[in-house]
């Protein structure tokens, strides 16, 4: 629909600039059409995900959220900036992956947050189920019943210290929102983060190995 209001628009101007310029209702609706267009092409934006080949990647390649795919980029960033890593683990037909995409994930106020305090990565659990099962394993011994989306916090080294599955984007129906999960883990990140470090070795210890 907007490249059609925008042929329209441009028709338009042409045919005013060919009769000596542009100006009344004409040049306030060339404007909006200029307006939402850069609006439309600023939230298009593509993140890392854009060069993956997974379905599901590409899914969150236009996400706001800085994404990174799973590798040594994303972990040397989350130690270079002293960022926890949020993980999310999911696949091309999860119902609840798609929920949380739509009410966090494209929420430009949630993304600001992630991506100001967090190193984001995306993970497609049907491309990579060796990561997949070992987080499944880490939410299972933190107690927390595993699904998807799977969402853990890491340490830079990938060491797993909270986890969860699907978050409203805010408080509901005695469940935490995501928004109040992310401030909770950077106030601890910030303020005490011995706590997290000793929980973080604990739990990496009753797994087998840490990818």
């Amino acid at each position: 629909m907007v490249g059609l209001v925008a042929l329209a628009a441009i028709a338009a101007l042409l045919h005013a600039r060919s009769r000596g310029g542009v100006s009344g209702p004409l040049a306030v609706f060339a404007a909006t059409v200029a307006g939402t267009m850069q609006v439309v092409t600023d939230r298009r934006k593509p993140n890392r995900l854009a060069h993956e080949k997974s379905p599901y990647l590409l899914q969150h390649a236009y996400n706001p959220v800085d994404w990174y795919p799973w590798g040594e980029e994303a972990f040397e960033k989350a130690r270079r900036e002293d960022k926890p890593i949020f993980l999310s683990i999911g696949y091309s037909t999860c119902h609840w992956c798609h929920v949380m995409e739509r009410e966090s994930f494209e929420d430009e106020g949630i993304a600001r947050y992630l991506n100001e305090h967090f190193v984001c990565i995306k993970v497609d659990r049907e491309e990579r189920p060796d990561v997949d099962q070992i987080y499944i394993d880490a939410a299972i011994a933190m107690q927390v019943n595993p699904g998807w989306p799977l969402s853990m916090f890491l340490t830079a080294d990938r060491k797993p210290f909270r986890a969860g599955t699907y978050f409203p984007p805010e408080d509901r129906f005695g469940r935490p929102g995501f928004m109040s999960v992310l401030e909770e883990v950077h106030e601890a990140w910030t303020g005490s983060r011995e706590q997290l470090l000793v929980r973080a070795g604990a739990v990496a210890g009753r797994l087998d190995r840490i990818p």
